[in-house]
């Protein structure tokens, strides 16, 4: 059985690869973009990107993030790029401003459309610890 660390090195890699097969050939000749593996220091604390775009992807970007208990990312929008938060330990929520509160908790994906403003707060008692993950989305 894998440790959690591989299975995280394993969705990325995935995520890279989905994203890579999702576009066309001609454009498959240009890219400059590899399949990768990515570890990520469980004993790390704050924010690190893990993917930064071109030439690494086409248009996703994604960090991880450990957010201590009672602290939040603070309230941001990422205006035209969809978003994507896949929670790996601790317990949280996604807050819309305006709208609904999303649940966090280990093994679960939160979803935020574009043009939406949102926050994440750790609602734990232990570290928050998530990879998100943000595509631009076609005009």
């Amino acid at each position: 059985m894998l440790d959690q660390s591989s299975r995280v090195a394993l969705l990325v890699a995935g995520l890279v690869l989905a994203s890579a097969a999702t576009t066309s050939a001609g454009d498959a000749d240009s890219m400059k973009a590899q399949p990768r593996v990515i570890h990520l220091d469980r004993a790390a604390g704050g924010s690190r990107a893990v993917f930064t775009g071109p030439p690494v992807t086409w248009t996703m970007r994604s960090g991880y993030v450990v957010l201590q208990p009672g602290t939040s990312v603070g309230r941001h929008n990422t205006r035209r790029y969809e978003e994507a938060v896949v929670v790996l330990e601790g317990a949280g929520e996604m807050r819309i401003t305006g709208g609904a509160t999303l649940a966090l908790a280990p093994y679960t994906v939160a979803y935020c459309p574009p043009m939406t403003e949102h926050d994440v707060f750790n609602t734990g008692r232990r570290p928050l610890r998530y990879i998100w993950l943000v595509a631009k989305v076609q005009p």
